[in-house]
């Protein structure tokens, strides 16, 4: 393939073996006028603009921070950091919601020789407690006065020498005497205000210069879907070579005629920077290549922000494009007729995408769709989006499928903490919907085939042969272990030194990986069949009328599931056809028409599957899955364990 050569001997300045730190100063250099950052104003109360480093954004409207300004900001920061103590090594923590201060604060720490350790603001005080002690922080960086007051009411179980509150804390709160009264607590501007105060350019140039590739450059604890969770040790050089294999996938290539993440991309970051995810595609990689990276109000704000920001590439996981296309779909069909036309539009969106070849008569069509609906769809959207980008979790084929024939193509991708993240990811050139892509440019790896789900047939070497195993990784961007854990760190590894993901993956023609499921999540019927739940769970993505899916079935006769209702989209349904739901989200759950509508979109699912595969009872709840009740992680994963635990007696009702 062209592109496959193209990337491989891409050359760029953006590319290198260097730090993080010296990546975004070296950056910062290249694109001084460029903007760095965008941010929004009347949201928070930012002690950065009370001490001068920043201008305040309007009310509800974007100001704008070019790359020389943000490498000021961060240069001053580092060395108010380094005037607090923070040494070489040393790791603090940042507890903080995703905004442009976590991003100059994560790269003064690193300039300053520290190693930043993540924390989710979604963590209970014991959870913060946990991830502030496991790795021996000497401190932390949080957003506002609750985060405060939750770090200090643990604060005689770590070992910290100093807070820093992001924001101004108000009187009232009750911790603003904690910063008037305290040496040891101080608000972001007041670090800025000391290195501002004291900054010396030869030296911080030292700073940089002292630091290794090799040197540890963050702790990213795993989100913790099983177990207590692990600080992955990531390197500079890991995030570096991640960043390099990324940039040729999705960089300006001169082989490349459409969008590219470069100084003309802009992107608006939501998701949680304590993630690996967030970190490296909506951060490292977009610094490193000088595009401008806007923060969104709130996750529950995106559909405004985006028209706001009308970015030109994006980032996330499946869940959100899932609530997306949910949101889309009912602004675009609030009557019956605009319904009936958006349904139509889909159709023959999803007939065009699937055709080899298309047809005169079928083309027309979708160019008439694309008019009445999906053009309206894209400026939703700020009309300028050249590609979205999906990691984090298995992303449904056929909602996929559905954003491309919007003209707004997902390319999925796949990747691990430990793996600092992208594994694979689908090329903009070439993407093959319902697969992970091929391996980045650096990243090698193998298959483990003595871990097969049942039924798969292991490759007889013909080049159209399905080669089926767990996904075994090498390269640069793979972490050396887990902190404190060597005993994890060794059995993470074979013993020629790969990696073992512990998910189970479909090779295909030309090196496309297609994502099969978790080995430890594979159900096994009493009848001693495998049964992946994710591909199951995935279909039901486009549901109009079923938001979430957890299929159980795990030393059963036969595969159920939990099924969440999309209360609006059964609103919608119910309208249609004359019907008075109860307003009453419990109530709804236990309607017979509900289930009875319910289990007509069951039933068109299970012909998908394979009859052991199929869905043959199931239970309605009355509560989404959340991060608040601890059944999703902050990045919107199910927590299995949890949910089963949670509804164990609705489970064993099914199978009595």
């Amino acid at each position: 393939m062209e592109w496959r050569d193209a990337e491989t001997t891409f050359d760029d300045e953006v590319l290198g073996e260097t730090t993080l730190a010296r990546m975004f100063d070296e950056s910062a250099a290249r694109n001084a006028d460029g903007v760095a950052q965008r941010y929004k104003g009347g949201i928070y109360d930012r002690s950065l603009v009370g001490d001068g480093a920043l201008s305040a954004a309007p009310d509800g409207e974007y100001a704008d921070l070019t790359y020389a300004e943000m490498r000021g900001i961060v240069r001053r920061l580092a060395a108010g950091f380094r005037d607090l103590g923070v040494a070489p090594g040393d790791r603090v923590g940042v507890l903080s919601a995703t905004r442009m201060e976590w991003a100059q604060t994560d790269f003064a720490l690193l300039s300053a020789g520290g190693v930043v350790t993540t924390v989710y603001t979604s963590s209970s005080e014991s959870q913060i407690e946990y991830l502030l002690s496991d790795p021996d922080a000497s401190g932390v960086v949080v957003e506002n006065a609750d985060l405060l007051s939750k770090v200090l009411a643990v604060e005689d179980d770590l070992s910290l020498e100093f807070v820093v509150v992001v924001d101004e804390i108000p009187d009232g709160s009750g911790m603003a005497g904690a910063v008037r009264d305290r040496d040891d607590v101080h608000t972001l501007g007041e670090v800025y205000a000391r290195g501002d105060e004291g900054f010396d350019p030869a030296v911080f140039e030292s700073w940089l210069d002292d630091r290794d590739p090799d040197d540890l450059a963050s702790l990213i604890y795993t989100s913790g879907t099983t177990g207590r969770p692990k600080g992955v040790e990531l390197t500079h050089r890991n995030f570096r070579a991640n960043v390099d294999g990324c940039y040729r996938r999705f960089g300006p290539r001169p082989d490349r005629e459409g969008g590219a993440i470069s100084p003309a991309a802009t992107t608006l970051s939501f998701l949680p920077l304590a993630h690996v995810f967030e970190r490296l595609a909506g951060h490292f990689l977009m610094f490193a290549a000088g595009a401008t990276v806007a923060y969104a109000e709130s996750p529950d704000t995106l559909r405004e922000d985006f028209r706001a920001v009308r970015p030109t590439v994006g980032t996330s996981v499946p869940r959100v494009y899932e609530k997306l296309y949910d949101a889309i779909r009912s602004q675009a069909s609030d009557s019956g007729v605009k319904r009936r036309i958006f349904e139509w539009a889909v159709e023959v969106g999803r007939a065009h995408q699937t055709a080899d070849e298309p047809g005169p008569l079928l083309s027309a069509k979708h160019r008439l769709a694309d008019r009445l609906v999906f053009e309206q769809v894209r400026e939703a959207l700020g009309g300028r989006v050249d590609f979205l980008i999906s990691g984090g979790g298995s992303l449904s084929p056929e909602l996929c499928r559905l954003y491309h024939a919007m003209g707004l193509p997902i390319l999925e991708g796949y990747g691990l903490t430990e793996t600092s993240p992208v594994v694979a990811a689908n090329p903009p050139e070439e993407p093959r919907i319902g697969t992970i892509g091929p391996p980045l440019s650096n990243v090698e790896i193998r298959l483990d085939r003595s871990v097969v789900a049942d039924g798969a047939e292991e490759s007889d070497g013909g080049s159209d042969a399905a080669d089926v195993g767990e996904l075994l990784v090498r390269g640069p961007s793979v972490s050396a272990g887990y902190w404190n854990r060597p005993d994890e760190t060794a059995a993470a590894f074979t013993d020629d030194g790969w990696f073992r993901t512990g998910d189970i993956v479909e090779r295909g023609p030309d090196d496309y990986l297609t994502f099969r499921e978790r080995a430890k999540q594979l159900l096994v019927l009493s009848t001693g069949k495998n049964v992946a739940p994710g591909p199951i769970e995935d279909a039901f993505a486009a549901s109009p009328v079923i938001e979430q899916c957890l299929v159980v079935g795990d030393g059963r006769k036969f595969v159920s599931a939990l099924l969440v209702p999309n209360v609006e989209g059964l609103r919608e349904w119910a309208d249609s056809e004359g019907i008075d739901l109860p307003d009453d989200r419990a109530e709804l759950s236990r309607d017979e028409r509900v289930r009875r509508r319910i289990q007509r979109e069951v039933d068109e699912i299970n012909e998908r599957f394979e009859p052991y595969e199929r869905i043959k009872d199931f239970r309605v709840l009355s509560e989404p899955f959340s991060a608040d009740d601890d059944t999703l992680t902050p990045t919107m994963k199910k927590k299995r364990r949890n949910i089963l635990d949670r509804y164990a007696d609705r489970i064993e009702m099914i199978y009595e």
